[in-house]
């Protein structure tokens, strides 16, 4: 609690660069996608409320997995910030797990800053006041499944090879995660509707369209939530692994 009490004050004190840093590719997206797209007519009537969801999912997912991955490739090869940690009165399991609970904690502030944002680039976002607590639930398993995916990448990936791993593993998880689309519209094109069951963003941006479009086709709560749980706890395994050997080494 020390620990994540000090990267939460460290993170209050660099708020606005925080905060430019996780929300600007979303908010570009959301602004292209949902407003400039649909002004210009090359979107149908409707899409941008079928988007706003996917792009929460979206900050959620990828801000836990940045604001893991990249400091622990830092830590470990440069600056060795993470040997005053490993030397704190703890688990080094325990430093591990905060490193996943600070970096969900930032995905849900960024998150939860995208429907104050929604509302000012689209005029108006879908909502359900009594999905509150299924929105909730899925911006809380994509950030903590996100923090446990940039564990296992920033602890198993050289530090040479961190640039190349991100522009490998980025750039596919932010298309095939269903975030732009409906993962039900895919079964005209099979193949790759069952490429985008295997991101476990695509589970975050169904369950949240669900939730806040029940109307639109779209995978189960329970299945999403299932499926999230699964890879949360495959992705924490294996990152505390990888963790654990590099501190040991």
């Amino acid at each position: 609690m020390a620990i994540l009490r000090r990267d939460l004050f460290v993170t209050w004190r660099e708020l606005p660069a925080f905060l430019a840093q996780v929300l600007l590719q979303p908010v570009f997206l959301l602004f292209v996608f949902g407003q400039v797209l649909g002004s210009l007519g090359f979107l149908q009537e409707g899409y941008a409320a079928l988007l706003f969801p996917g792009i929460v999912a979206l900050t959620a997912f990828l801000t836990a997995l940045q604001n893991t991955a990249l400091p622990l490739v830092i830590d470990f090869s440069f600056s060795k910030e993470i040997e005053d940690r490993l030397l704190a009165p703890t688990l080094t399991t325990a430093v591990a797990l905060e490193k996943i609970v600070f970096s969900s904690l930032r995905a849900l502030v960024a998150s939860a800053a995208m429907f104050p944002l929604g509302v000012w680039i689209l005029g108006d976002i879908p909502w359900r006041t009594e999905a509150l607590g299924w929105v909730v639930l899925f911006v809380v398993l994509g950030s903590l499944t996100g923090a446990a995916a940039g564990l296992t990448l920033g602890t198993l990936v050289p530090p040479s090879k961190i640039n190349i791993v991100f522009a490998l593993v980025l750039t596919p998880l932010l298309f095939t995660g269903a975030s732009q689309y409906p993962w039900a519209s895919l079964d005209v094109l099979r193949w790759f509707q069952v490429v985008t069951a295997f991101n476990p963003l695509t589970y975050v941006s169904e369950g949240l369209r669900g939730s806040l479009l029940p109307s639109t086709p779209h995978i189960p709560a329970w299945v999403c939530a299932l499926a999230l749980v699964g890879f949360l706890a495959l992705f924490t395994a294996t990152g505390l692994k990888g963790f654990m050997r590099r501190a040991l080494d």
